[in-house]
């Protein structure tokens, strides 16, 4: 069922149950990440690996010291500039954080969400929601309702519906337990805009297969079920009478009577990553035999939806 009723949905939370719910990034797949079974349904109705950890979903960054311990000056600096919205911090976790949540590590990653509805169903409960993106594990993320509803919703009993995703891709996750930070992630904020916020370079470790600290690290992820092929250019690919389409972006002359989609004529890095997951579920939809897509240039978000397509296009 899909609609807005926020005290159903809180209802349902609160029985252990597993409830969609929209955020400025994508719709995630919320449980009470207080109690281990409810977790233990977000896995399975994803598929999810359990050694692939979840972020915590809080109603204000003032929550996190009931969650976590010994956060730095420089983390509440990233919470006053970027919270509520696309920005993840991990950091050291109280014990009442369940390990199936962190897929046994010491860290948690906790984030506060923009989207009106989700903070007031928030600040409804009396315990924080793990969300992982709400669809299967290793496919392109939800942006819409009906994304999940298609996906999971024989799978779960309520979806809220708050309209299409803001921003479209995953939030930006940074380890605050290291110095200087980490950047585990890249997604909803550019690189340049955190440097400004703390004063310093961010370090970088986003592909961890074997143990990862954070959503999103996986070689393989976001994936369509149609082979995906990543070019600098278009024009790099040849074509032929195959049946493709192609995802471009920018204003380009590209081959007539193809399927293509354009990210963003205007070529704006925002736009584009707004357009991307449901582009490439369209496009996954078409029955074509190739999906061509083109790198954007690797400047603000740019370097976040390449960093999706390069997971994406992985075999």
């Amino acid at each position: 069922m899909i609609g807005q009723d926020i005290q159903k949905a809180s209802e349902l939370l609160r029985k252990g149950l597993v409830v969609a719910i929209p955020t400025e990034t994508v719709y995630g797949l919320a449980a009470n990440a207080l109690n281990e079974d409810a977790v233990l349904s977000v896995f399975a109705i994803k598929n999810r690996p359990q050694f692939d950890p979840l972020i915590i979903h809080l109603p204000d960054f003032d929550s996190a010291s009931k969650y976590t311990h010994s956060i730095p000056q420089k983390a509440f600096f990233l919470a006053k500039r970027f919270m509520p919205g696309p920005l993840t911090l991990l950091l050291y976790k109280n014990d009442n954080i369940p390990y199936i949540v962190t897929s046994g590590s010491d860290k948690v990653a906790i984030r506060v969400p923009k989207h009106t509805l989700t903070l007031e169903l928030l600040k409804d409960l009396d315990f924080p929601l793990a969300a992982p993106s709400a669809n299967p594990f290793g496919y392109i993320s939800p942006t819409k309702a009906a994304h999940v509803e298609k996906q999971l919703g024989e799978k779960i009993p309520y979806i809220i519906d708050g309209g299409d995703s803001e921003i479209g891709i995953e939030s930006t996750i940074i380890d605050c337990t290291t110095s200087p930070f980490t950047i585990l992630r890249l997604g909803g904020l550019a690189i340049k805009d955190l440097e400004d916020c703390l004063g310093e370079k961010l370090q970088f470790n986003i592909t961890q297969n074997s143990n990862p600290e954070a959503p999103g690290q996986l070689d393989k992820h976001y994936s369509p079920r149609t082979p995906l092929l990543l070019l600098e250019s278009i024009s790099d690919y040849k074509i032929t009478n195959q049946n493709i389409a192609i995802l471009s972006f920018g204003n380009q002359a590209l081959p007539e009577n193809i399927l293509s989609i354009n990210l963003s004529v205007l070529a704006d890095d925002k736009e584009a990553a707004k357009n991307l997951f449901h582009s490439m579920r369209l496009l996954d939809e078409a029955k074509v035999d190739l999906i061509i897509v083109q790198k954007l240039p690797n400047k603000g978000l740019g370097a976040a939806i390449n960093d999706r397509l390069i997971r994406a296009s992985i075999k």
